[in-house]
């Protein structure tokens, strides 16, 4: 199943299809769930460092997916603070850059500015004894640039990196500014999709050859977005467990203990074949990640 926005998952899992284990960086990591690029990777058993600066994203992301770091905060092409402009509702537009902030307020959302600690990825790594990068992802609204800068990809070297390539709300390219920071240290284009743009880095150009010629089609793979709400769709592979809580709680399930979770569940939980009395914590934890992403804000539903 994918999860992320243009099937970036899927397109990365062609590289990393035979890797059971792994490590991912995701700078911008948004909802743990909806729209997710490396949520598909946790669930194969993979790991990573998740830097997301909106304090209820990365709560939600600890209750979740407790492998994984997570940093609440920014990071920049230097150490400091930075003025982040959080955008209700449309939390994926939240941005450290003023002027898109602003557009997104022309548009009537509301905006809410306040001070974040930055720091540098190549820090994070330092701090974290982080010396394996399968892939990193970048998107951050316009600041990929300043990621980059503090990245120091000639120490610390992703074997993919993948960088949302287009500006906020115009879709216009914005690739040159940050490929200048990523070619000279030895990396390639290898696929782009629309959206981003991948690169390998060159003593691995190989991987290149594993992406498709063109972007896959969105209808190729199942995606957890064309399922809607777990209890209103049959076909959903939460449905069942869904049915069994009270939809009156579902936004803060990521609150609860998961043994408070199965004490709801434990009648009709689950279907006959894999009840959710059996499942193990991380799927479970899987479960009511996807089934909340249609309530908490994640997936935008209609109504």
């Amino acid at each position: 199943m994918s999860y992320a926005q243009r099937l970036e998952d899927t397109h990365l899992d062609l590289i990393f299809a035979d890797q059971a284990t792994g490590f991912y960086i995701d700078v911008g990591g948004g909802h743990p769930v909806a729209d997710n690029v490396s949520l598909h990777f946790y669930a194969k058993g993979w790991r990573g460092l998740v830097i997301e600066p909106q304090a209820r994203l990365a709560a939600i992301h600890r209750a979740l997916r407790p492998r994984d770091i997570v940093i609440e905060g920014l990071v920049g092409r230097e150490q400091g603070e930075a003025l982040f402009h959080q955008v209700a509702r449309f939390h994926g537009f939240s941005t450290t850059i003023s002027t898109h902030a602003a557009a997104a307020a022309e548009l009537g959302a509301n905006v809410e500015a306040s001070h974040k600690p930055v720091t540098t990825l190549a820090k994070l790594c330092e701090d974290h004894d982080i010396t394996m990068i399968d892939f990193l992802k970048v998107d951050v609204e316009g600041a990929e640039a300043d990621v980059l800068a503090g990245a120091d990809l000639a120490r610390f070297r992703p074997r993919v990196i993948i960088v949302e390539a287009v500006a906020p709300g115009t879709m216009a390219p914005s690739h040159e500014s940050f490929e200048p920071i990523i070619l000279p240290h030895n990396y390639v284009l290898a696929f782009e999709d629309g959206l981003n743009r991948f690169y390998v880095r060159a003593e691995e150009r190989g991987l290149a050859a594993r992406f498709p010629a063109q972007p896959l089609a969105w209808d190729s793979v199942d995606h957890l977005y064309d399922h809607g709400r777990a209890a209103e769709n049959k076909g959903h592979v939460d449905h069942a467990l869904a049915l069994a809580l009270s939809r009156g709680f579902l936004a803060s399930l990521p609150e609860l203990s998961l043994d408070e979770v199965r004490a709801v569940a434990a009648e009709g939980a689950g279907s006959s074949a894999n009840p959710a009395s059996s499942l193990d914590d991380d799927s479970l934890r899987l479960a009511l990640g996807r089934i909340c992403a249609a309530y908490d804000g994640g997936h935008l539903m209609d109504d």
